[in-house]
């Protein structure tokens, strides 16, 4: 028919638009050649507030495995936290968990 409009049929797309907010961001160090053992315990101790032991520990992970998750948190703070090692000459990432 002449002159009639059809009403046009609207498809929802088939997306999942839920945000995964549940999973943290984990930053790891990694291991390099150029840090001294010590002086990678002083800054997870300075950076993080960690205890000696916790600190030896991950750094003889960095050490030993070739890296380790130093913090875990959302997006920012993760990004704030590689930043500082960064700024402390450490190799570090982010990555989802």
């Amino acid at each position: 028919m002449k002159g009639v409009l059809e009403t046009p049929t609207v498809v929802e797309p088939d997306v999942d638009e839920t945000v995964e907010t549940s999973r943290p961001w984990v930053v790891v160090v990694w291991n390099d050649p150029v840090n001294l053992m010590s002086y990678v315990v002083y800054v997870f101790q300075k950076l993080f507030g960690y205890p000696k032991e916790k600190a030896t520990k991950l750094m003889l992970d960095v050490h030993h495995k070739g890296k380790a998750a130093v913090s875990s948190g959302n997006r920012e703070q993760a990004e704030t936290d590689v930043a500082r090692l960064h700024a402390h000459g450490l190799w570090a990432t982010m990555e989802r968990d």
